[in-house]
């Protein structure tokens, strides 16, 4: 089995950063695709930003040209930094990796979700 823990979130207020981990264990074989997804209350969950084996990044409109993802595949993990914040980026942040397991059989796995909330 795989395991995705990610870091605590916080309370941060507008305009100020925060950086979300988040690392995968277990029978890894490979990791494929690392993302980000968040919820936010009565809403549906929308994803943040991905990255790619190869390091190939996208970015969902609402946070490009503020948030970074990035990898670190030596250690299975996943770096989202949050700059700029504003009260709308509200919400349960969801880490999410998929990929091989060492029995050869693909894995999809989710974390358990951290919140973030922004506010004065």
């Amino acid at each position: 089995q795989v395991q995705v823990v990610e870091s605590e979130g916080g309370l941060v207020q507008p305009g100020g950063s925060l950086r979300l981990s988040c690392a995968a264990s277990g029978s890894i074989f490979n990791i494929h695709n690392m993302y980000w997804h968040r919820q936010a209350p009565g809403k549906q969950r929308e994803l943040v930003a991905l990255i790619s084996t190869t390091g190939t990044t996208n970015y969902g409109d609402s946070v490009k040209g503020r948030f970074t993802i990035s990898r670190d595949n030596a250690k299975n993990t996943v770096i989202l930094q949050m700059n700029s914040l504003k009260p709308e980026d509200t919400a349960v942040y969801y880490c999410n990796v998929n990929g091989y397991e060492t029995n050869r059989e693909w894995f999809d796995a989710w974390g358990q979700g951290t919140q973030v909330t922004v506010s004065s």
